[in-house]
Protein backbone atom coordinates (compact mmCIF):
# COMPACT_ATOMS: atom_id res chain seq x y z
CA UNK A 1 0.00 0.00 0.00
CA UNK A 2 2.47 2.58 1.04
CA UNK A 3 4.75 1.65 -2.00
CA UNK A 4 1.57 2.23 -3.95
CA UNK A 5 0.93 5.35 -2.36
CA UNK A 6 4.25 6.62 -3.90
CA UNK A 7 3.79 5.89 -6.91
CA UNK A 8 0.27 7.77 -6.90
CA UNK A 9 1.94 10.76 -5.54
CA UNK A 10 5.04 10.65 -7.41
CA UNK A 11 3.02 10.66 -10.89
CA UNK A 12 0.73 13.57 -9.72
CA UNK A 13 3.98 15.35 -8.78
CA UNK A 14 5.26 14.73 -11.72
CA UNK A 15 1.52 16.18 -13.39
CA UNK A 16 1.56 19.38 -11.53
CA UNK A 17 5.23 20.35 -12.76
CA UNK A 18 4.40 19.39 -16.76
CA UNK A 19 1.39 21.63 -15.83
CA UNK A 20 3.29 24.47 -13.99
CA UNK A 21 6.06 24.02 -16.73
CA UNK A 22 6.12 26.84 -19.12
CA UNK A 23 5.97 25.77 -22.73
CA UNK A 24 9.31 25.80 -24.63
CA UNK A 25 7.70 27.03 -28.05
CA UNK A 26 8.60 30.36 -29.02
CA UNK A 27 6.04 32.75 -30.20
CA UNK A 28 7.40 33.69 -33.34
CA UNK A 29 7.56 37.05 -35.07
CA UNK A 30 8.63 37.93 -38.62
CA UNK A 31 9.02 41.46 -39.62
CA UNK A 32 8.96 42.33 -43.61
CA UNK A 33 9.10 44.71 -46.06
CA UNK A 34 5.99 45.82 -47.28
CA UNK A 35 7.31 46.61 -50.41
CA UNK A 36 9.20 43.15 -51.55
CA UNK A 37 7.85 40.76 -48.55
CA UNK A 38 11.23 39.96 -47.45
CA UNK A 39 12.07 39.57 -43.68
CA UNK A 40 14.13 42.95 -42.43
CA UNK A 41 17.29 42.93 -40.35
CA UNK A 42 17.91 44.91 -37.61
CA UNK A 43 14.66 45.76 -36.44
CA UNK A 44 13.91 46.40 -32.49
CA UNK A 45 11.05 45.19 -30.91
CA UNK A 46 10.13 46.74 -27.39
CA UNK A 47 7.46 45.57 -24.75
CA UNK A 48 5.85 47.86 -22.63
CA UNK A 49 8.29 47.05 -19.68
CA UNK A 50 11.76 47.28 -21.77
CA UNK A 51 12.65 43.95 -22.95
CA UNK A 52 14.24 45.00 -26.16
CA UNK A 53 13.89 42.23 -29.09
CA UNK A 54 15.96 42.58 -32.55
CA UNK A 55 15.24 40.75 -35.22
CA UNK A 56 17.91 38.66 -37.04
CA UNK A 57 18.84 38.70 -40.48
CA UNK A 58 15.38 37.10 -41.76
CA UNK A 59 13.50 39.53 -40.10
CA UNK A 60 12.76 36.75 -37.15
CA UNK A 61 12.09 36.82 -33.47
CA UNK A 62 11.72 33.86 -31.28
CA UNK A 63 9.96 35.50 -28.50
CA UNK A 64 9.76 33.24 -25.31
CA UNK A 65 9.51 35.01 -22.58
CA UNK A 66 8.06 33.06 -19.54
CA UNK A 67 5.97 35.89 -18.12
CA UNK A 68 4.45 37.04 -21.07
CA UNK A 69 3.88 34.12 -22.99
CA UNK A 70 0.08 33.41 -23.63
CA UNK A 71 -1.03 36.99 -23.46
CA UNK A 72 -1.47 40.24 -25.40
CA UNK A 73 1.34 41.98 -25.73
CA UNK A 74 2.72 45.39 -26.66
CA UNK A 75 5.41 45.41 -29.02
CA UNK A 76 6.96 49.24 -30.25
CA UNK A 77 8.90 48.80 -33.57
CA UNK A 78 11.46 50.79 -34.79
CA UNK A 79 14.56 50.04 -37.42
CA UNK A 80 16.62 52.89 -38.94
CA UNK A 81 15.53 53.65 -42.65
CA UNK A 82 12.19 51.94 -41.81
CA UNK A 83 8.86 53.53 -40.06
CA UNK A 84 5.99 51.66 -38.45
CA UNK A 85 2.82 53.53 -38.43
CA UNK A 86 1.28 55.40 -35.69
CA UNK A 87 -1.61 54.21 -33.64
CA UNK A 88 -4.29 56.55 -32.39
CA UNK A 89 -1.96 57.50 -29.56
CA UNK A 90 0.85 58.17 -31.29
CA UNK A 91 3.05 55.03 -30.64
CA UNK A 92 4.37 53.20 -33.82
CA UNK A 93 3.93 49.51 -32.31
CA UNK A 94 1.74 46.65 -32.12
CA UNK A 95 -0.23 44.39 -29.80
CA UNK A 96 -0.24 40.73 -30.49
CA UNK A 97 -1.69 37.42 -28.88
CA UNK A 98 2.16 35.93 -27.88
CA UNK A 99 0.98 31.67 -27.91
CA UNK A 100 3.58 29.41 -27.27
CA UNK A 101 4.19 28.05 -30.76
CA UNK A 102 2.31 30.45 -33.29
CA UNK A 103 3.41 32.72 -35.47
CA UNK A 104 2.84 36.27 -36.03
CA UNK A 105 4.08 38.51 -39.45
CA UNK A 106 4.46 42.35 -39.20
CA UNK A 107 5.03 44.77 -42.08
CA UNK A 108 7.12 47.65 -41.85
CA UNK A 109 7.42 50.58 -44.66
CA UNK A 110 10.72 51.28 -46.09
CA UNK A 111 12.43 54.60 -46.22
CA UNK A 112 15.53 53.84 -47.63
CA UNK A 113 16.04 53.42 -50.83
CA UNK A 114 18.47 50.68 -50.14
CA UNK A 115 17.08 47.19 -48.72
CA UNK A 116 18.65 45.67 -45.72
CA UNK A 117 19.42 42.69 -46.26
CA UNK A 118 21.68 40.48 -43.74
CA UNK A 119 24.51 40.70 -41.60
CA UNK A 120 28.08 39.51 -42.87
CA UNK A 121 29.58 38.89 -39.65
CA UNK A 122 29.46 37.99 -35.74
CA UNK A 123 27.56 35.52 -33.71
CA UNK A 124 23.71 34.75 -33.91
CA UNK A 125 22.91 36.12 -37.48
CA UNK A 126 20.02 33.54 -37.50
CA UNK A 127 19.80 32.96 -34.07
CA UNK A 128 16.48 33.42 -33.96
CA UNK A 129 15.27 31.40 -37.25
CA UNK A 130 16.74 28.56 -35.44
CA UNK A 131 15.07 29.09 -32.65
CA UNK A 132 12.13 29.18 -34.67
CA UNK A 133 13.20 25.87 -35.99
CA UNK A 134 13.44 26.99 -39.28
CA UNK A 135 16.29 26.23 -41.41
CA UNK A 136 19.05 29.06 -42.20
CA UNK A 137 20.68 29.87 -45.24
CA UNK A 138 24.17 29.95 -44.73
CA UNK A 139 26.41 27.29 -43.56
CA UNK A 140 27.90 29.04 -40.36
CA UNK A 141 24.12 30.59 -38.50
CA UNK A 142 25.36 31.15 -35.14
CA UNK A 143 28.94 31.34 -34.84
CA UNK A 144 31.86 30.96 -37.34
CA UNK A 145 35.57 31.04 -35.88
CA UNK A 146 34.40 32.56 -32.83
CA UNK A 147 34.28 35.76 -34.27
CA UNK A 148 31.59 38.04 -32.78
CA UNK A 149 32.53 41.48 -33.89
CA UNK A 150 34.42 43.02 -37.14
CA UNK A 151 35.65 46.09 -38.26
CA UNK A 152 35.75 47.23 -41.78
CA UNK A 153 36.01 44.64 -44.90
CA UNK A 154 38.89 44.54 -47.90
CA UNK A 155 38.55 42.66 -50.49
CA UNK A 156 40.21 40.86 -53.92
CA UNK A 157 39.41 38.20 -56.29
CA UNK A 158 42.58 36.12 -55.94
CA UNK A 159 43.41 32.85 -56.99
CA UNK A 160 39.96 31.39 -57.80
CA UNK A 161 38.45 32.59 -54.70
CA UNK A 162 36.94 35.61 -53.19
CA UNK A 163 39.50 37.10 -50.19
CA UNK A 164 37.76 38.87 -47.62
CA UNK A 165 39.89 40.91 -44.48
CA UNK A 166 38.81 42.71 -41.85
CA UNK A 167 39.96 44.91 -39.29
CA UNK A 168 39.59 44.50 -35.24
CA UNK A 169 38.19 41.29 -34.57
CA UNK A 170 36.30 40.34 -31.56
CA UNK A 171 36.43 37.14 -30.06
CA UNK A 172 33.51 35.19 -27.62
CA UNK A 173 36.30 34.07 -25.03
CA UNK A 174 37.69 37.45 -24.08
CA UNK A 175 36.70 41.41 -24.49
CA UNK A 176 40.05 41.40 -26.63
CA UNK A 177 39.96 39.52 -29.87
CA UNK A 178 43.14 40.17 -32.18
CA UNK A 179 44.52 43.45 -34.59
CA UNK A 180 45.69 42.03 -37.16
CA UNK A 181 43.28 41.69 -39.95
CA UNK A 182 40.95 38.55 -40.04
CA UNK A 183 40.65 37.04 -43.12
CA UNK A 184 38.49 34.35 -44.80
CA UNK A 185 37.79 33.17 -48.53
CA UNK A 186 34.49 32.28 -50.30
CA UNK A 187 33.32 31.76 -53.87
CA UNK A 188 31.92 33.87 -56.36
CA UNK A 189 27.94 33.30 -56.84
CA UNK A 190 27.35 30.72 -59.68
CA UNK A 191 30.81 29.42 -58.78
CA UNK A 192 30.04 27.42 -56.17
CA UNK A 193 29.02 30.99 -53.86
CA UNK A 194 25.41 31.83 -52.75
CA UNK A 195 23.32 34.62 -54.84
CA UNK A 196 24.09 38.03 -52.90
CA UNK A 197 20.59 38.04 -52.24
CA UNK A 198 20.88 35.39 -49.87
CA UNK A 199 24.33 35.29 -47.96
CA UNK A 200 28.10 34.73 -47.87
CA UNK A 201 29.80 31.23 -46.82
CA UNK A 202 32.70 32.48 -45.43
CA UNK A 203 35.49 29.97 -44.41
CA UNK A 204 37.76 31.56 -42.03
CA UNK A 205 41.75 31.15 -41.93
CA UNK A 206 41.72 30.09 -37.82
CA UNK A 207 44.60 29.17 -35.23
CA UNK A 208 44.81 26.11 -33.27
CA UNK A 209 41.53 26.84 -30.83
CA UNK A 210 39.23 27.67 -34.19
CA UNK A 211 39.36 31.18 -33.61
CA UNK A 212 40.05 33.47 -36.42
CA UNK A 213 43.93 34.48 -36.65
CA UNK A 214 46.09 37.38 -38.11
CA UNK A 215 46.55 37.05 -41.59
CA UNK A 216 49.58 40.34 -41.07
CA UNK A 217 52.14 39.09 -38.59
CA UNK A 218 53.03 42.08 -35.40
CA UNK A 219 52.18 42.90 -32.35
CA UNK A 220 50.73 46.59 -32.40
CA UNK A 221 47.38 47.32 -34.48
CA UNK A 222 47.56 46.36 -38.40
CA UNK A 223 44.83 47.76 -40.62
CA UNK A 224 45.13 47.12 -44.27
CA UNK A 225 43.51 48.80 -47.45
CA UNK A 226 44.74 48.80 -50.91
CA UNK A 227 44.23 45.55 -51.67
CA UNK A 228 44.59 44.68 -54.93
CA UNK A 229 45.80 41.88 -57.95
CA UNK A 230 48.89 42.86 -59.95
CA UNK A 231 50.74 40.14 -61.74
CA UNK A 232 54.93 40.79 -60.94
CA UNK A 233 58.06 41.39 -62.68
CA UNK A 234 58.29 37.54 -63.38
CA UNK A 235 54.30 37.30 -64.58
CA UNK A 236 52.96 36.26 -61.39
CA UNK A 237 49.77 36.97 -60.50
CA UNK A 238 50.16 38.59 -56.77
CA UNK A 239 47.96 39.96 -54.00
CA UNK A 240 49.37 42.79 -52.03
CA UNK A 241 48.04 45.69 -49.87
CA UNK A 242 49.13 48.59 -47.96
CA UNK A 243 49.62 48.45 -44.40
CA UNK A 244 49.30 50.81 -41.56
CA UNK A 245 51.02 50.36 -38.30
CA UNK A 246 49.75 52.09 -35.23
CA UNK A 247 50.34 51.67 -31.74
CA UNK A 248 46.89 53.45 -31.08
CA UNK A 249 44.27 55.86 -33.07
CA UNK A 250 46.43 58.96 -32.28
CA UNK A 251 50.13 57.33 -32.34
CA UNK A 252 50.89 55.96 -36.33
CA UNK A 253 54.31 54.17 -35.88
CA UNK A 254 54.54 53.47 -40.02
CA UNK A 255 53.63 52.55 -42.99
CA UNK A 256 54.39 49.91 -45.15
CA UNK A 257 53.53 47.84 -48.43
CA UNK A 258 52.72 44.01 -47.95
CA UNK A 259 52.65 40.94 -50.45
CA UNK A 260 50.67 37.44 -49.66
CA UNK A 261 52.38 34.06 -49.11
CA UNK A 262 50.24 31.56 -50.47
CA UNK A 263 52.10 28.63 -48.80
CA UNK A 264 51.24 30.40 -45.26
CA UNK A 265 48.18 32.05 -46.20
CA UNK A 266 49.32 35.24 -44.44
CA UNK A 267 51.19 38.62 -45.70
CA UNK A 268 54.60 39.44 -45.74
CA UNK A 269 56.42 42.48 -45.34
CA UNK A 270 57.16 43.99 -49.42
CA UNK A 271 58.21 47.70 -49.27
CA UNK A 272 58.86 50.30 -45.95
CA UNK A 273 57.59 53.43 -47.03
CA UNK A 274 57.89 56.46 -45.25
CA UNK A 275 55.12 57.15 -42.51
CA UNK A 276 53.37 59.88 -43.85
CA UNK A 277 53.59 58.49 -47.72
CA UNK A 278 50.48 59.94 -49.12
CA UNK A 279 51.48 58.11 -52.50
CA UNK A 280 50.61 54.52 -52.29
CA UNK A 281 47.99 52.55 -52.21
CA UNK A 282 44.54 53.45 -50.67
CA UNK A 283 40.70 52.54 -50.28
CA UNK A 284 39.42 50.09 -52.63
CA UNK A 285 41.50 49.77 -55.77
CA UNK A 286 39.50 50.46 -58.83
CA UNK A 287 41.45 49.42 -62.61
CA UNK A 288 40.53 51.42 -65.73
CA UNK A 289 42.78 52.37 -68.92
CA UNK A 290 43.23 55.69 -70.21
CA UNK A 291 45.66 57.09 -73.25
CA UNK A 292 46.33 53.32 -74.08
CA UNK A 293 47.93 52.65 -70.13
CA UNK A 294 46.27 50.78 -67.30
CA UNK A 295 46.06 52.34 -63.74
CA UNK A 296 44.87 51.67 -60.29
CA UNK A 297 42.74 54.11 -59.04
CA UNK A 298 42.54 54.39 -55.44
CA UNK A 299 39.28 56.04 -54.03
CA UNK A 300 39.28 57.60 -50.63
CA UNK A 301 36.41 58.02 -51.54
CA UNK A 302 36.97 60.24 -54.91
CA UNK A 303 39.52 58.54 -56.84
CA UNK A 304 42.44 61.16 -57.31
CA UNK A 305 45.11 59.22 -57.08
CA UNK A 306 46.95 56.91 -59.37
CA UNK A 307 49.73 54.70 -60.25
CA UNK A 308 50.65 52.60 -63.82
CA UNK A 309 49.04 48.88 -62.86
CA UNK A 310 53.11 47.91 -62.93
CA UNK A 311 54.83 46.14 -59.90
CA UNK A 312 57.84 48.35 -59.88
CA UNK A 313 55.52 51.73 -60.38
CA UNK A 314 53.16 50.21 -57.69
CA UNK A 315 56.28 50.18 -55.26
CA UNK A 316 57.42 53.83 -56.18
CA UNK A 317 55.82 56.72 -54.79
CA UNK A 318 57.14 58.86 -57.22
CA UNK A 319 55.21 57.03 -60.25
CA UNK A 320 51.84 57.81 -58.97
CA UNK A 321 50.08 60.68 -60.06
CA UNK A 322 47.41 62.86 -58.81
CA UNK A 323 44.33 64.79 -59.67
CA UNK A 324 44.90 68.14 -58.48
CA UNK A 325 45.71 72.12 -58.71
CA UNK A 326 48.64 72.10 -57.04
CA UNK A 327 51.86 72.64 -59.12
CA UNK A 328 53.55 69.28 -60.06
CA UNK A 329 55.65 67.91 -57.95
CA UNK A 330 54.80 69.62 -54.85
CA UNK A 331 52.94 68.93 -51.55
CA UNK A 332 50.41 70.92 -49.91
CA UNK A 333 51.19 73.23 -46.48
CA UNK A 334 48.46 75.34 -45.19
CA UNK A 335 49.56 78.76 -46.28
CA UNK A 336 52.84 77.72 -48.86
CA UNK A 337 51.02 75.98 -50.97
CA UNK A 338 51.63 76.43 -55.01
CA UNK A 339 48.14 76.58 -56.88
CA UNK A 340 48.93 75.91 -60.82
CA UNK A 341 47.37 77.96 -63.19
CA UNK A 342 47.82 78.53 -67.25
CA UNK A 343 48.58 81.63 -69.02
CA UNK A 344 44.87 82.97 -68.69
CA UNK A 345 45.23 82.56 -65.27
CA UNK A 346 42.76 79.36 -65.40
CA UNK A 347 43.45 77.22 -62.47
CA UNK A 348 44.74 73.74 -63.75
CA UNK A 349 43.25 70.50 -62.62
CA UNK A 350 44.82 67.43 -63.81
CA UNK A 351 46.42 64.44 -63.50
CA UNK A 352 50.48 65.34 -62.07
CA UNK A 353 53.06 62.95 -61.49
CA UNK A 354 54.80 62.61 -58.33
CA UNK A 355 51.78 64.64 -56.70
CA UNK A 356 49.43 63.75 -53.99
CA UNK A 357 45.68 64.90 -54.58
CA UNK A 358 44.46 68.03 -51.91
CA UNK A 359 41.83 66.74 -49.81
CA UNK A 360 38.21 68.50 -49.52
CA UNK A 361 39.21 69.95 -46.36
CA UNK A 362 42.54 71.31 -47.91
CA UNK A 363 40.56 72.92 -50.81
CA UNK A 364 38.33 74.73 -48.24
CA UNK A 365 41.85 76.12 -46.39
CA UNK A 366 42.58 77.31 -50.41
CA UNK A 367 39.51 78.93 -50.70
CA UNK A 368 39.39 81.00 -47.38
CA UNK A 369 43.39 81.29 -48.27
CA UNK A 370 41.86 83.62 -51.26
CA UNK A 371 44.50 80.96 -53.30
CA UNK A 372 41.48 79.44 -55.40
CA UNK A 373 38.03 81.10 -56.02
CA UNK A 374 34.91 78.88 -54.45
CA UNK A 375 34.04 78.10 -57.88
CA UNK A 376 37.59 76.64 -59.02
CA UNK A 377 37.32 74.30 -56.55
CA UNK A 378 36.71 70.12 -57.77
CA UNK A 379 35.17 68.98 -54.40
CA UNK A 380 31.18 70.61 -55.08
CA UNK A 381 29.09 67.10 -54.11
CA UNK A 382 25.48 68.36 -53.23
CA UNK A 383 22.63 66.73 -52.39
CA UNK A 384 20.08 66.87 -55.33
CA UNK A 385 16.48 67.36 -53.26
CA UNK A 386 18.21 70.00 -50.60
CA UNK A 387 20.98 71.58 -52.78
CA UNK A 388 23.02 71.29 -49.30
CA UNK A 389 26.77 70.60 -49.89
CA UNK A 390 27.52 66.23 -48.88
CA UNK A 391 31.16 66.39 -47.35
CA UNK A 392 31.97 62.19 -48.06
CA UNK A 393 34.13 60.42 -45.93
CA UNK A 394 37.14 58.88 -46.83
CA UNK A 395 35.59 55.71 -46.45
CA UNK A 396 33.79 54.70 -49.90
CA UNK A 397 34.55 52.79 -53.38
CA UNK A 398 33.95 53.71 -56.91
CA UNK A 399 32.59 50.97 -59.79
CA UNK A 400 31.67 51.39 -63.08
CA UNK A 401 27.91 50.96 -63.60
CA UNK A 402 26.87 48.84 -66.98
CA UNK A 403 23.46 49.59 -65.91
CA UNK A 404 24.08 53.62 -65.54
CA UNK A 405 26.73 53.87 -67.94
CA UNK A 406 28.35 55.94 -65.36
CA UNK A 407 31.15 55.74 -62.92
CA UNK A 408 29.35 55.41 -59.22
CA UNK A 409 30.46 56.01 -55.68
CA UNK A 410 29.20 54.42 -52.54
CA UNK A 411 30.22 56.47 -49.71
CA UNK A 412 29.34 57.81 -45.79
CA UNK A 413 28.61 61.38 -45.21
CA UNK A 414 30.81 63.43 -42.66
CA UNK A 415 28.67 65.23 -40.26
CA UNK A 416 24.89 63.87 -40.97
CA UNK A 417 22.04 65.29 -39.43
CA UNK A 418 20.85 62.08 -38.05
CA UNK A 419 23.67 60.47 -37.47
CA UNK A 420 27.89 61.43 -37.77
CA UNK A 421 29.20 58.50 -39.90
CA UNK A 422 26.10 56.60 -40.80
CA UNK A 423 24.47 58.74 -43.51
CA UNK A 424 25.31 56.64 -46.88
CA UNK A 425 25.03 58.41 -50.43
CA UNK A 426 24.60 57.30 -53.99
CA UNK A 427 26.41 59.43 -56.73
CA UNK A 428 27.79 59.18 -60.58
CA UNK A 429 29.81 60.90 -63.12
CA UNK A 430 30.89 60.46 -66.78
CA UNK A 431 34.48 60.42 -65.59
CA UNK A 432 36.10 58.73 -63.18
CA UNK A 433 38.02 61.64 -61.54
CA UNK A 434 35.31 63.28 -61.85
CA UNK A 435 33.33 65.96 -61.53
CA UNK A 436 30.83 64.15 -58.69
CA UNK A 437 28.36 66.59 -58.71
CA UNK A 438 24.91 65.38 -57.04
CA UNK A 439 24.49 62.95 -54.27
CA UNK A 440 20.87 61.08 -53.46
CA UNK A 441 21.15 59.60 -49.31
CA UNK A 442 20.09 56.03 -50.05
CA UNK A 443 20.89 55.15 -46.19
CA UNK A 444 19.89 56.89 -42.89
CA UNK A 445 20.45 55.67 -39.23
CA UNK A 446 19.41 57.22 -35.91
CA UNK A 447 22.35 58.83 -33.96
CA UNK A 448 24.19 54.69 -35.62
CA UNK A 449 27.24 54.83 -37.89
CA UNK A 450 27.70 52.18 -41.07
CA UNK A 451 31.20 53.43 -41.59
CA UNK A 452 33.30 52.30 -44.60
CA UNK A 453 30.66 51.27 -47.02
CA UNK A 454 31.71 49.19 -49.86
CA UNK A 455 30.02 48.19 -53.10
CA UNK A 456 30.97 44.51 -54.28
CA UNK A 457 30.55 44.99 -57.90
CA UNK A 458 31.40 41.30 -58.28
CA UNK A 459 27.95 41.22 -56.93
CA UNK A 460 25.93 43.13 -58.98
CA UNK A 461 22.63 41.89 -61.22
CA UNK A 462 20.73 42.03 -63.87
CA UNK A 463 23.46 43.96 -66.12
CA UNK A 464 24.04 46.81 -63.06
CA UNK A 465 20.68 47.51 -62.15
CA UNK A 466 21.05 45.77 -58.89
CA UNK A 467 24.04 46.72 -56.87
CA UNK A 468 25.22 45.56 -53.21
CA UNK A 469 26.87 47.43 -50.83
CA UNK A 470 27.93 46.56 -47.02
CA UNK A 471 29.23 48.60 -44.30
CA UNK A 472 30.34 48.91 -40.49
CA UNK A 473 27.65 48.77 -37.97
CA UNK A 474 29.07 50.50 -34.65
CA UNK A 475 27.77 53.25 -31.98
CA UNK A 476 31.02 54.75 -32.43
CA UNK A 477 31.52 58.13 -33.82
CA UNK A 478 27.36 58.44 -33.74
CA UNK A 479 26.17 57.73 -30.46
CA UNK A 480 27.70 57.42 -26.84
CA UNK A 481 26.18 54.41 -25.70
CA UNK A 482 23.09 51.97 -26.51
CA UNK A 483 25.19 49.27 -29.00
CA UNK A 484 23.02 47.31 -30.88
CA UNK A 485 23.26 43.89 -29.10
CA UNK A 486 24.94 40.93 -31.50
CA UNK A 487 24.90 43.35 -34.74
CA UNK A 488 27.10 46.34 -33.26
CA UNK A 489 31.01 46.39 -35.02
CA UNK A 490 29.56 43.69 -37.73
CA UNK A 491 28.87 44.33 -41.23
CA UNK A 492 25.54 44.36 -42.98
CA UNK A 493 24.37 44.20 -46.57
CA UNK A 494 22.27 46.35 -48.78
CA UNK A 495 20.93 45.98 -51.78
CA UNK A 496 20.07 48.88 -54.11
CA UNK A 497 18.05 49.22 -57.17
CA UNK A 498 19.06 52.02 -60.01
CA UNK A 499 16.49 51.96 -61.31
CA UNK A 500 14.21 53.46 -58.58
CA UNK A 501 13.03 56.68 -60.29
CA UNK A 502 14.40 58.01 -56.92
CA UNK A 503 17.89 58.09 -58.10
CA UNK A 504 17.53 60.23 -60.80
CA UNK A 505 20.36 62.74 -60.89
CA UNK A 506 21.07 66.10 -63.08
Amino acid sequence: MTRRLSIVLSCLFALVAHAQAPDARPFVITVVDDQTGRGVPLVELTTVNSVRFVTDSAGVVAFNEPGMLGQRVFFSVASHGYEFPKDGMGIRGVALQADPGKEATIKIKRLNLAERLYRVTGEGIYRDTILAGRKAPIEQPLLNAEVVGQDSVQRAFYKGKMHWFWGDTSRVAYPLGHFGMAGAVSDLPGQGGLDPSIGINLKYFVDAKGFSRPMVPGTNLRWIDGVMVVKDDQGRERLIAKCEVLKSLSQPLGRKLIVYDDAKDAFDDWVQLDRDERLCPAGHPVRHTTGGIEYVYFPTPYPLLRVPAQWDAIKTPAAYEGYTCLAPGTRYKKGEAKVERDADAKIVWAWKKNTPPITEGQQKELVAAGAIKPDEGWYRLKDVDTKDTVTLHAGGSVAWNDFRKKWVIIAVQQGGKSSFLGEVWYAESDALEGPWSWAKKVVTHDRYSLYNPVHHPFFDQHGGRVIYFEGTYSYTFSRQNDPTPRYDYNQVMYRLDLADPRLKLP
